[in-house]
């Protein structure tokens, strides 16, 4: 089963040194130039994962994915037992580092389990439970001004408008007066759930397995005859072509590195 980190463990995790409504199963898109304008139904509607991938720009990245058996975390997210594939290509680079920054060091960062939150608001203009995927930096941004509005008891009586930037900045801007709301906006304030559920989307990420991780490492570029491994065969085709499986490149801020 994934790794989920809920509840309490998730909070302290986190307090430690064109978009449309997404559906209940998905993350919103949450990308720069993104806003939403939505209602925070509770305080700690998150959670926490680590997660993997290759962000790349220009295409050809590996798409992000969770390990199916995750292996066993130091309390500063650094892999130590029960290790994926996907951590052995890690750590071969890291132990041959020789100091931050060198060639050894930048391919490491490429295959380290990254820790991400999923932070659930409803969205006012979909009337849609919505969760983004952001890192902790950005997750904490976004909670600094929510909390605060808890800590006035005005958390149930304001909407906010949560933004991202073109630099990866994030921002959530309470909007004290729903008048200023559009009329559908306000309608869906009023309807919104007492109770957010964020365990619904507790499987919004996809849980790759041994092989699926093993393919997923092989298309990164990695060689893995260095850790042990013969390279898969390539699947065959059934007909109608092999389907991608779910997932996108992880979209890489500056509070993502260093490792």
């Amino acid at each position: 089963m994934a790794e989920i980190i809920s509840g309490q463990d998730a909070l302290d995790t986190l307090e430690s040194s064109g978009n449309t409504g997404g559906n209940d199963k998905e993350f919103s898109s949450f990308k720069g130039g993104s806003k939403y304008v939505v209602k925070a139904i509770g305080t700690n509607d998150l959670f926490g994962f680590y997660n993997y991938g290759i962000y790349s720009k220009g295409g050809g990245g590996v798409p992000s994915f969770v390990a199916k058996k995750p292996s066993k975390k130091s309390d500063k997210g650094f892999p130590q037992e029960d290790l994926t594939i996907w951590d052995k290509a890690f750590l071969h680079h890291y132990e041959n580092s020789k100091e931050f920054g060198d060639k050894e060091s930048n391919e490491a960062y490429k295959y380290k389990p990254k820790l991400r939150f999923a932070l659930g608001f409803f969205d006012l203009d979909s009337g849609e439970r919505i969760v983004i995927d952001v890192s902790k930096n950005q997750a904490n941004a976004i909670r600094k001004p929510l909390l605060k509005q808890a800590e006035k008891g005005k958390l149930g009586k304001v909407a906010f408008e949560l933004e991202k930037e073109s630099d990866g900045s994030v921002s959530l801007t309470p909007i004290v007066d729903l008048d200023d709301l559009t009329s559908k906006q306000q309608e869906n304030f009023d309807k919104a759930p007492e109770e957010f559920k964020i365990e619904d989307f507790h499987g919004v990420n996809f849980e790759a397995d041994e092989d699926e991780m093993l393919r997923r490492l092989v298309q990164s570029g990695f060689d893995v005859t260095k850790i042990g491994y013969e390279i898969p065969k390539p699947k065959e085709a059934d007909g109608e072509g092999e389907k991608e499986s779910a997932g996108e490149p992880l979209e890489i801020s500056s509070d993502d590195l260093p490792f």
